[in-house]
This record gives C-alpha cells, sequence and structure tokens, in this order.
C-alpha cells in the first residue's frame, strides 16, 4: 500500500510558475512526495499561503461580528462549560478541563455569551490554518489552499464557528497533531524528535479537550502497522519524547480521574449505553445518512467513493494512507458504536480535518477544480443564511426553523421569571435555597442568574436523587435537608415536579409562566414552593441523563 517517500527535486517556485501542483497528478507515489519533499526545504515565499491567512482573517471577522451582534442566548450546554469555568479544575464530571480553561480566559473581560464564545471562532481558524500547514507538506500549497476552503465552507463548521463545544479546540489540536505528524514523516535523520514532541503535546491538549482524542493515536497506530517509511521515521528518542509529551499534557486529567473514582471515564461507557439502548441496521444507517450532513453530502460521497475505489485498486499514494489512517478508525469505531446503541451525529468529527484535505487532494488530482470549488461555493452559502438566521432570529420563523433555535431563546426571561419570583417569596420568609428541576435549567439559572443567586439571594441548588451524580450540578451543588427548610422550585417545562413534591413534606401551589418563541411555540416554567426535603426513596439513576 505504500510505496515509501521517493522525492524529486523540482522548486516550488517553477512549479508556481508553470501554472500547476505536482499535487494534481495521479499516477504515481512519487508525483505527491515531490512537494513533500519541497515543502521541507526552505522555499520561497507562498502566495497560496497569503490566501489561506486573508481568507481565514476574514471569515474570522466575519463570525466575530456575528456573535457580538446576535441576539440569541446561550443554549444549556453552553452555560454547563460558563458553570465549570467558575471553578476551574483538572477534570468534570463528563468531560475533560480544556473548554473550562479557555472560557475562563475569554470571560475575563466580561461573562457575556460573545465572551463565552469567544474562543469558537478563533480556534477553527487555527485548525484551519494547521490543516493548511499539514496539506502542504503532504500535497503541496494548491492542494492545502483548497482544503483549507473545504474545512472552512463545512457544515459542522460553519455550526461550531457560533457556539462553543468540546468539539471545536480537540479538531484545532487534532489539526497541530497532524501537522506535527506530517512534519515528522519528513524530518531529516535524528531531527525528528522535535517534530515528536510536538504531536505529543498535541494530541495531550486534544485529549484534555475530549477523549475523542484517541482516535488519532489509533489511526497513528493504524499508519504504522500499514506503512513501512512511516515506521522508519520513528526512533527510541522521538518515541520517547512523543509519548512523554502526551503523558506530561495528559497527566493532570487522568490524575483527576483517578482521584475522583474515574467519574468522567466511567460516563463514556454511560454514554455509549451498550446494553442500554437499542442499535441495529436504522440507527447505522441514520449515523452514516447524518454524516452527509456534517461534512456535506457531495464532499462525503467523494471521501467515501474515493477510499473504497483507490483502496481496491490500489492506487492510493503515501499521503493518502497516511489521512485515510486518521479518518477510517474514526468512522469505523463510531458505526460499530452506531450499530450496537446508537450514535450521535458529532461522534466522528475527528475524522473531518484530515477528510477535507484528502477529497481537496482527490477531486484536484482527477481534474475537478471547478466542481471542487462549485462544492465549496454551495457551502459558503449555509453561512450566509445562518448568519441572516443569528442576527435576526424572525427570518427563521418566517422560513419555519423556529424550531431549531428554541434552545437559545427565552432562557434569560424564564431565568428572570424565576429570579423576580425568588424576590417576592423572600418578602414572606427567608428561602433557604432555589432548586432547578433538570440539568440543562440549573446551568442556564446558574448563567442568566449569576448576579442574584448566592449573592443577592439564596443559593441555586440541583436537583439529585440518584446514587452516582450524572451532572456536575449534582455533584457539586445539590440540593441536601441543610437546604431545604423553605425551597423555591423551578422545573421548566414541568419536569419531574410530581417527584420533587413527593420528597417535600409540603409544597405550595404552583404557578406557571410562559414564554413565547414564536410560530405557536412556548416554554413553560413551574414555580412552587416546598419546604422540608426528605430524600428517602431514591431511585436507581436515569441512564438516559447526562
Amino acid at each position: 500500500m505504500d510505496g515509501g517517500w521517493k522525492p524529486r527535486r523540482r522548486s516550488l517556485a517553477r512549479r508556481d510558475r508553470a501554472g500547476h501542483d505536482e499535487d494534481v497528478r495521479s499516477s504515481s507515489a512519487t508525483s505527491v512526495s515531490a512537494p513533500m519533499a519541497v515543502a521541507a526545504q526552505d522555499a520561497p515565499r507562498d502566495p497560496y499561503w497569503e490566501w489561506a491567512v486573508g481568507v481565514t482573517v476574514v471569515v474570522t471577522l466575519a463570525r466575530l461580528a456575528a456573535i457580538r451582534l446576535s441576539p440569541l442566548q446561550l443554549y444549556g450546554d453552553e452555560a454547563q462549560y460558563w458553570v465549570w469555568s467558575q471553578h476551574l479544575d483538572f477534570g468534570y464530571l463528563t468531560k475533560p478541563p480544556l473548554i473550562a480553561w479557555l472560557i475562563r480566559l475569554s470571560t475575563l473581560p466580561g461573562d457575556a455569551e460573545p465572551f463565552v464564545r469567544l474562543p469558537a471562532p478563533l480556534l477553527h481558524a487555527a485548525a484551519a490554518l494547521f490543516l493548511y500547514a499539514a496539506a502542504r507538506r503532504l500535497y503541496g500549497s494548491r492542494i492545502a489552499l483548497f482544503g483549507l476552503l473545504v474545512y472552512t465552507a463545512m457544515p459542522a463548521v460553519q455550526l461550531g464557528a457560533f457556539v462553543i463545544s468540546t468539539d471545536t479546540p480537540l479538531v484545532a489540536a487534532l489539526s497541530a497533531a497532524l501537522f506535527a505528524y506530517a512534519a515528522l514523516q519528513q524530518a531529516p535523520s535524528g531531527a525528528g524528535w522535535r517534530a515528536a514532541a510536538a504531536l505529543g503535546l498535541a494530541l495531550g491538549l486534544a485529549f484534555l479537550a475530549k477523549y475523542a482524542a484517541l482516535y488519532a493515536v489509533i489511526g497513528i497506530l493504524v499508519h504504522l502497522a500499514v506503512s513501512p517509511a512511516a515506521r522508519r521515521v520513528w526512533t527510541p528518542t522521538s518515541a520517547c519524547a512523543a509519548i512523554g509529551l502526551f503523558a506530561l499534557a495528559a497527566a493532570p486529567n487522568i490524575v483527576w480521574n483517578a482521584v475522583n473514582g474515574f467519574v468522567a471515564f466511567r460516563h463514556l461507557g454511560d454514554e455509549a449505553a451498550w446494553g442500554q439502548r437499542a442499535g441495529g441496521l436504522l440507527p447505522a444507517a441514520v449515523f452514516v445518512a447524518t454524516q452527509f450532513g456534517v461534512f456535506g453530502p457531495a464532499l462525503f460521497a467523494v471521501l467515501l467513493v474515493g477510499a473504497v475505489w483507490l483502496g481496491s485498486r490500489r492506487q492510493l499514494e503515501p499521503a493518502d494512507t497516511l489521512l485515510l489512517a486518521w479518518i477510517l478508525p474514526t468512522l469505523a469505531i463510531v458505526l460499530v458504536q452506531a450499530f450496537v446503541a446508537g450514535a450521535k451525529a458529532n461522534w466522528a468529527v475527528a475524522a473531518f480535518g484530515p477528510a477535507s484535505i484528502l477529497v481537496a487532494a482527490w477531486m484536484l488530482r482527477w481534474g475537478r477544480p471547478r466542481l471542487l470549488a462549485a462544492v465549496i461555493g454551495l457551502h459558503a452559502l449555509v453561512p450566509v443564511v445562518a448568519v441572516a438566521g443569528v442576527l435576526d432570529p424572525q427570518l427563521a420563523d418566517e422560513a419555519g426553523l423556529s424550531h431549531a433555535l428554541n434552545g437559545v431563546r427565552g432562557n434569560r426571561e424564564l431565568v428572570g421569571m424565576l429570579v423576580e419570583r425568588a424576590k417576592l417569596e423572600q418578602l414572606a420568609g427567608p428561602l433557604t435555597a432555589v432548586l432547578a428541576s433538570d440539568r440543562l435549567f440549573f446551568n442556564l439559572a446558574a448563567y442568566y442568574g449569576r448576579g442574584y443567586f448566592g449573592h443577592d439571594g439564596p443559593p441555586l441548588k440541583a436537583w439529585y436523587l440518584g446514587p452516582v451524580p450524572e451532572s456536575e450540578g449534582e455533584l457539586v451543588d445539590p440540593l441536601t435537608p441543610a437546604f431545604s427548610a423553605r425551597v423555591l422550585v423551578g422545573a421548566l417545562d414541568g419536569n419531574d415536579v410530581p417527584t420533587i413534591r413527593a420528597h417535600f413534606v409540603r409544597s405550595g401551589d404552583m404557578d406557571i409562566g410562559d414564554i413565547w418563541l414564536g410560530r405557536g411555540r412556548r416554554r413553560a416554567l413551574v414555580m412552587f414552593v416546598a419546604e422540608d426535603f426528605r430524600p428517602n426513596a431514591r431511585p436507581a439513576p436515569n441512564p438516559s441523563a447526562k
């Protein structure tokens, strides 16, 4: 499968004057290897790099402006990450700590929504430029630019640039790791330890972002198994550098898990839910179908067809083999997960940075630059529509897409109702706590009530009955009898109201507040005062909770 790296000497300047790169050739491994050797040398000014930086800066500024001007509020998971950032640690109940560290840094000027989301467009910009640098080493500058454009216009990236999630730092760190790994393949004899150290550090940071970083480790092992050339670049020194830096970066979270009973690792098993959720061909097919939406229909089809066609004909070039080793294990593992117990669309996101490079390389090699440009252009229309909806949600209402914005509208107003009710109840007698009935509402109340709960008002507590906490709020701020003398309960959409009332000695009348979201959609907040919490009956935890 891998014929080894066999570079031909040809200057980058000569290729540019000729008007095309070797990366559009399709017949031999040497045509891909040549730009790899050239990229490793001291090269003249690269106009493609200037375009890459220019496009990335313009797109990032547009995304930052949209985040700043958007009236849309945080959704529950974003608020959760902000809650984490208020008590920095080396790990949290469901995820590693990097996202909380980033939000703590970005919110130093203030806690408004744009500051919480600020890392998202910046990290996607970093990911795009790292992917360009990796592709330039693997194929050359022209393919690198197209790969950057594919990534920048990818539907999942368009969405991810407007919200903050653990996927974003994961993809940025893995893109840096891919660049370091590509550099390692070209490192002069005895000098590869620097690239190996950078690879280990980047993978360690990816691990601190999301445990899906281990897909890249599996990909490297697969590449070593199928490529003799890949094995030859490693030395004992470079291996120690990579493993040592990875272990050093990942160690704080591993130690934190050990001290806390490996709760975050256990959550991975709960989320996979083997034996608890039904799988089968339909969930597997649904997962594959969602990947066409994540990556883009045409380009995901190119990825699948190209992998099968070139692989079966043994026409994969060395750089193709490297990238497929980073892509296919991720897709295969998550596909198996989908077949066994279902899988979410974003669980394979680690594959799509390298996939952006690979589909660009294949389409240019096959002589389809105009088709590739057309697909990128169609993908670029997505942010135009998305930004319009972000800046003016009424446009989404008129287009019949109100449901897509339900989670980011009305949250501030709902929490405001709870705060005002708490202030009124304080006039009748002291409140010992305000109770949020579920995970998402606890996080939203913590964020949008951050100036009141625990400051001018009573502390905010999470509803928790199970023997094992299933959210950070349940772990850090559960309601206990010590805070239960007089509690104001807030239940979003009436969640768990009968259960909550059953565990208090006394509870008052319910009051319901409504927020209308448009197009007949509404959110309701049920509020009542309860006294004397008695958690005698503790039902088993809900395996579907997060």
